[in-house]
């Protein structure tokens, strides 16, 4: 079969002008003509469009995608292989992304007071991002009010320390994970716990229904959850178990410590 420009703009989602200039430079030129002069694309055409599109929606200029197809690696099954490692390679960015988002939501929630630069270095490039979201988020909350006084003295080494005591206590969890434990056994609680009394010890009373909010939260925002899967698989779902089995044994035993 073969195509005019109107049908394989409408199936690719781009303009005629567009295609006219992938013709023009000589990036997607049509396998064919009407008598009249009029573009008719064919099938191979329209799998060149394809990759045309993928590459530039991974941001590439033109004349590298042109390189790209043209170059050595041009049969499918090596175009595919190109998109996959690509692809991947792009996850992998947007999780360090999502990553950097989380800390910047929770460095503006805690009321951290830092220079540009120290946010920067601690907490990412996102940070100021997502700040503002942070604190229309929680901004009218007693925990809110509370980590606010709590941190405003707190310096540069006080941050760092907190930081790597988080990443202790992430890299205790994640070895729980692989070590198979029940995120409802006592182990797991008591690491629950611990990052419960984290939140307390810095910033605010946590109290175990707030605690399952944030355990919740971990699974029902994305990028929450990607700052988890990072540290290891399936540690945002075991987390939230073990923070709602924790509350479940305080609030039936001796109630809130």
């Amino acid at each position: 079969m073969d195509y005019s420009v109107g049908e394989v703009a409408r199936l690719a989602g781009v303009t005629v002008r567009t295609l006219h200039h992938y013709d023009e430079v000589g990036l997607l030129r049509p396998g064919g003509r009407t008598p009249s002069g009029h573009r008719r694309y064919g099938d191979a055409d329209l799998d060149r469009l394809q990759q045309v599109l993928f590459y530039r929606e991974l941001g590439f200029p033109l004349d590298d995608i042109a390189a790209v197809l043209d170059g050595p690696e041009r049969t499918p099954t090596e175009h595919l292989r190109r998109h996959h490692r690509m692809l991947t390679e792009r996850i992998g960015r947007l999780t360090e992304m999502a990553a950097a988002v989380e800390r910047a939501m929770e460095a503006r929630r805690m009321g951290i007071d830092l220079t540009p630069e120290e946010k920067f270095e601690l907490f990412g490039p996102e940070y100021e991002g997502w700040a503002d979201e942070a604190e229309q988020n929680w901004g009218g909350t007693e925990q809110w009010r509370q980590s606010q006084r709590r941190t405003a003295g707190y310096t540069k080494e006080d941050w760092v320390r907190i930081k790597e005591e988080g990443d202790d206590l992430n890299r205790r969890l994640a070895e729980a994970v692989d070590a198979g434990t029940d995120p409802r056994s006592g182990p797991a609680m008591d690491l629950a716990e611990e990052h419960r009394q984290q939140i307390v010890r810095h910033f605010y009373d946590c109290s175990y229904a707030v605690h399952r909010g944030i355990g919740d939260m971990y699974l029902a925002d994305p990028r929450f959850t990607a700052t988890y899967e990072q540290v290891r698989a399936g540690l945002a779902q075991w987390l939230r178990d073990a923070v709602h089995a924790n509350a479940d044994r305080a609030e039936g035993g001796a109630g809130e410590g």
